[in-house]
């Protein structure tokens, strides 16, 4: 122990970025060995280093061990795995060494020490030096970099502008009118928001107008409420977005509108001076700066490359209850003909506030009160559509939101509009940025549980293979071979039911991975994905599911799914411990998360108590393990999943043998020699010097003694002495132990040691069983109480017959 604090003060362990930037600002030379956590510091040379400092005795040598995994300053040296030592000098790097090369480095610190103390001294001047690996590596990214911004110079720019549909349209219900109109004309949404303008805004957004005498006026108008404001784009270039926008809305004027431009939007919804509904850059360098002011987070957009994969979008969509209680299937076979894919679905009936909240932005409209009404009338159906262009594809796919028959016959507003309402009956996102945010209001990130059971778990690589083809993240995973208490907990629900018992025994019989999936509405996708809970059922309804394609019966239906959102919690707390999750909840915070994010393996400290495997915690446990799955073999009320059983729980006796339950003084007896004989774990064996057949010896004799008596009367015959005199025994070596294996072998009676000996005793007559019970009873209470009362003495005498094994072996 004290050799190993020496090792500590020797090198100094750096783990962060703080203890990494107080090492280098420190005076002296410092020699770092810089390693990965994996494989750990380059042992090899401490000695040499120890050696090296009590020669020289120099104050000014420091080693230090840097840790690269956790050092932001040495991330470039993360994933090496060859010993790389640097040295540093008044905060810069002055020299490296790649490789453990003993007499290299001890000649660099040589030298390198001389050279610090030249210039401490005022003689010489510190060399910074750069590592060629690093620089290398600097010099690579930086090429790709370049390759990369190349790339992204030669993509040609898609044209764009802005548009804004200023407080007045907003105010008088217009903006619906408007967009609808914009989707007519071809026009692309790539980014919608409302919002109100502060007056220092508007200042700022109109300031090349501050010379104008309505400037005052036009900002008090912009900030006395929401606007709405977009990006727009046209066709596969956009180069004629903002000339085709302009003409749309028409004339500044609202006056000039109206007598040049009539049909404009301008002329439509404008009413006087700078109150003329809509705004619209004017170039392209505007239309960027204008963008930059409203969405400093967006890209600007960019043309496909030729044969470049589309990129897949998605929209929400919502079947209003009026259709979905009368066209439903037909509504979604119309869907699917259109090319979008129905990646998230679900059937909901929404409360008032949520449906308020919802179409917020529509309060202060004349049919608000119509709308509210009808979306809370009964159920509705929300489903996620993916596709390219999913956004505007599907509003093109639903029609104008007002007068859908006489412009859109084909439309699906048309085609499934009722007549005693004024309120169409298909909803759709009306931008990319909106469709996100309504898809999170339906499906919001969740969390669930799955499960797959011991009889599906040799075929697990394809379920999750499965499981990140429905867009699940794994956030957590964990296995382990659950008891019957935890699998009777995990299952409460359906205690008391025929088929609970099979149900916990199915699930103690092996391994279960444990899983936390991570996706919009995981709970219910999840237990759409895995299908009915009678594989035979799922066949026939859902012959795609997990359930239908690895399932066997409903009691080997191969997988498991929370049922709802806070079964699912539950589960999580009780399999895997407290988890947070970040605010999108789609994986564990980085405190908590475990290692390889995408597929974490969740460690047994990280793992509630009642789910670890045993042998995980300490040596001991996994003593405790091997001990309990051999004593299965000999009849002891221990189930193969490490579980007590009840004594009905049984396996019946072969033989049609009926065990022999100890009890009283025998009982103890027994408890107490196998205590005295039974070494705490194989270090303890092998500390007594033990060789490794006595150690394998001892515990056989355990097990016979943890057998019914009846059973074990043969091989207990043989531990009649003392326990003292069995761990006096294990002293005298081999050729004590191979003398006691042969008289061993001459009686059939007598087998103790090995399995075949217990065998041939097991096949010996058993004629005599109940006398040598009888003897063994009596025996084991003379050895107990001369052990109490004559310890020392027995000690002795011990020693002394030690050297006559014929002796020491039990009466026949």
């Amino acid at each position: 122990m004290a050799r190993r604090k020496q090792e500590i003060q020797l090198q100094q362990e750096i783990e962060t970025a703080e203890e990494w930037e107080e090492m280098i600002a420190k005076e002296g030379l410092w020699v770092v060995d810089v390693y990965q956590e994996w494989c750990g510091p380059c042992a090899a040379m401490v000695g040499n280093f120890r050696r090296l400092k009590n020669e020289l005795g120099d104050d000014l040598l420091h080693f230090a061990a840097a840790k690269a995994d956790t050092v932001d300053s040495l991330e470039k040296y993360r994933g090496r795995c060859e010993p790389c030592f640097l040295f540093f000098a008044g905060g810069v790097l002055v020299a490296y060494v790649h490789g453990a090369n003993s007499p290299v480095i001890l000649r660099t610190i040589t030298e390198q020490l001389k050279a610090e103390h030249k210039v401490i001294d005022g003689n010489g001047e510190r060399k910074e030096v750069k590592d060629p690996i690093i620089s290398n590596l600097e010099e690579r990214e930086k090429a790709q970099y370049d390759e990369e911004e190349n790339e992204k110079e030669e993509e040609e720019k898609k044209g764009f502008t802005v548009a804004i549909i200023k407080p007045d349209a907003v105010r008088e219900g217009k903006a619906e009118e408007i967009l609808q109109q914009m989707e007519e004309a071809g026009i692309e949404i790539l980014a919608k928001e409302e919002r109100q303008m502060t007056e220092d805004e508007a200042r700022t957004f109109y300031d090349h107008l501050k010379d104008e005498e309505y400037f005052e006026d036009l900002i008090q108008f912009m900030s006395s409420g929401p606007s709405c404001v977009l990006v727009l784009t046209k066709g596969h270039k956009g180069d004629t977005v903002i000339t085709e926008w302009r003409e749309l809305i028409g004339p500044t004027s609202v006056e000039e509108a109206k007598d040049k431009a009539p049909q404009s939007l301008r002329a439509k919804y404008g009413s006087e001076k700078c109150m003329n509904a809509l705004h619209g850059s004017d170039s392209p360098e505007t239309a960027a700066r204008e963008m930059a002011f409203f969405f400093p987070d967006m890209a600007i957009p960019t043309i496909p490359a030729p044969g470049s994969k589309p990129q897949l979008q998605r929209t929400l969509a919502l079947i209003r209850p009026d259709a979905f209680s009368k066209n439903k299937d037909e509504i979604i076979e119309k869907i699917k003909e259109a090319g979008f894919k129905i990646a998230l679905h679900k059937e909901m009936t929404l409360t008032e506030e949520q449906a308020k909240e919802f179409y917020k932005e529509h309060t202060d409209k004349p049919y608000f009160d119509e709308l509210i009404a009808r979306m809370t009338s009964g159920p509705l159906m929300a489903l996620g559509l993916a596709r390219e262009d999913a956004v505007s594809e599907w509003r093109k796919v639903l029609g104008p939101t007002v007068n859908a028959k006489e412009e859109a016959p084909d439309s699906l507003r048309a085609q499934f509009s009722i007549d005693e309402s004024s309120i169409n009956q298909l909803h759709g996102s009306d931008s990319p940025e909106t469709a996100e945010k309504e898809i999170q209001k339906f499906f919001p990130m969740e969390q669930t549980v799955a499960a797959i059971k011991p009889d599906a778990f040799s075929t697990k690589d394809e379920i999750i293979a499965k499981i990140h083809e429905a867009g699940f993240r794994i956030a957590a995973r964990k296995e382990t071979t659950i008891t019957k208490d935890i699998a009777e907990e995990f299952y409460g629900e359906h205690k008391g039911k025929e088929y609970f018992d099979d149900l916990v025994g199915h699930m103690t019989s092996g391994p279960t991975m444990f899983m936390v999936l991570s996706r919009e509405d995981a709970v219910s996708g999840w237990r759409e994905v895995i299908g009915p809970t009678n594989p035979e059922q799922a066949q026939t309804e859902a012959p795609e599911s997990i359930r239908a394609m690895y399932g066997k019966d409903i009691l080997l239906n191969a997988v498991h799914g929370s049922s709802d959102i806070d079964q699912a919690r539950s589960t999580i707390k009780q399999v895997f411990g407290d988890l947070e999750f970040q605010p999108d909840e789609s994986e564990p915070t980085k405190d908590q998360e475990e290692p390889a994010v995408e597929e974490t393996q969740a460690e047994a400290s990280d793992v509630a108590p009642e789910f670890r495997q045993e042998g995980t915690e300490d040596e001991s446990e996994e003593t405790k393990q091997e001990t309990s799955e051999d004593n299965t073999e000999g009849g002891t009320a221990q189930g193969d999943d490490g579980v007590k059983k009840d004594e009905e729980d049984e396996p019946p006796k072969p033989d049609g043998e009926e065990a022999a339950k100890p009890d009283g003084d025998e009982a103890q007896a027994q408890s107490e020699q196998t205590e005295s004989e039974q070494p705490k774990d194989e270090g303890e064996a092998q500390a007594k010097g033990e060789s490794g057949e006595e150690a394998e010896a001892n515990q056989e004799t355990t097990e016979s003694q943890s057998k019914p008596d009846d059973e074990g009367v043969t091989e207990q015959k043989t531990e009649e002495r003392p326990a003292s005199e069995a761990k006096e025994e294990d002293k005298t070596g081999s050729k004590g132990e191979d003398a006691k294996e042969g008289d061993v072998k001459d009686g059939e009676n007598k087998a103790e040691g090995k399995a075949e000996d217990e065998q041939k005793g097991e096949d010996a007559s058993k004629a005599t069983e109940e006398s040598e019970t009888k003897e063994e009873e009596t025996k084991q209470d003379e050895d107990t109480k001369e052990e109490d009362a004559k310890k020392d003495d027995e000690t002795k005498t011990e020693q002394k017959e030690e050297t006559k094994p014929e002796e020491q072996q039990a009466p026949a």
